[in-house]
């Protein structure tokens, strides 16, 4: 049977084309109407590119999933990544840079999880400490982050397709920018994007500003695959500390500068009224 390909652009210009009608392809007996998504590789495009479907569709299969059903708890660990980080975790790269509304659709699924596995309710405190402490798993963003740095790094050790490989180039490669400082750092090349919506996700922009903002320990050519695996994680989980203490930082700062305003202002009475 047919498949049914869907036109590839912007919202707009696939809306202006189509005009509210797809127009359908006649092969023999069969006609093959335009589809509103098509699944490549087990991912769920739209004709503009959005991975917004894809999410949705993941969530809700996971969530179906998610019944712990008196399960202990190491039963409810192989249930969970058995059938809902596997599928979290695949292809996840491709929500490099994509807006969060995406992302947080399977952030819920994954605290959700984390609500399984340990027995909690869902308004119970402490979800970040069980996800960080208890569990060692990174939040999605970060999980995006860890998996187009380690393609990367496999991109540049020959462990990569050739397509992704001719992607990550140093700078000093590149002859008119030698002489600039970010060649003497190590730095590789991204070039510009023109699309915010489309050319901030592709690889050769997002993997390689990745790669460019890790600390340059982790650029080191004699690290195994295992140990820059372990070094990037241990630098994500120092992020994730870092900013739960700026976070502290400020609202003890706010919380003492309320206090101190409701302490030291003085207090005006109204005078009676007059007659």
């Amino acid at each position: 049977m047919p498949t049914k390909p869907p036109p590839a652009g912007t919202r707009h210009s696939v809306d202006s084309l189509l005009h509210g009608h797809g127009p359908a392809l006649t092969l023999g007996v069969e006609t093959v109407d335009v589809a509103d998504a098509v699944r490549v590789l087990g991912v769920l495009f739209t004709p503009d590119l959005a991975l917004d479907k894809h999410t949705l569709a993941v969530s809700a299969k996971c969530f179906y999933q998610l019944l712990r059903r008196s399960l202990d708890t190491d039963s409810a660990k192989i249930l969970v990544h058995t059938f809902m980080t596997s599928q979290i975790d695949y292809c996840n790269g491709l929500l490099a840079n994509v807006p969060s509304i995406w992302t947080e659709k399977l952030q819920r699924v994954l605290n959700a999880a984390a609500r399984v596995i340990t027995n909690t309710r869902k308004f119970d405190r402490g979800l970040t400490s069980i996800l960080h402490d208890d569990l060692h798993w990174l939040d999605l963003p970060r999980c995006v982050l860890f998996k187009i740095c380690v393609t990367v790094y496999k991109s540049l050790h020959g462990m990569a397709p050739k397509y992704l490989a001719e992607q990550c180039r140093p700078i000093s490669d590149v002859q008119e920018r030698r002489h600039l400082r970010s060649a003497v750092r190590g730095l590789l090349f991204t070039p510009r994007c023109y699309l915010s919506t489309y050319g901030r996700r592709a690889f050769c922009y997002a993997g390689l500003s990745a790669w460019n903002s890790l600390p340059e320990h982790l650029w080191a050519p004699d690290l195994t695959l295992n140990s820059f695996r372990h070094s990037l994680k241990t630098f994500l989980f120092t992020q994730i500390t870092r900013a739960a203490h700026w976070r502290l930082l400020v609202i003890v700062g706010y919380t003492s500068l309320l206090f101190l305003h409701f302490t030291f202002t003085p207090v005006t009475h109204m005078g009676a009224r007059g007659n």
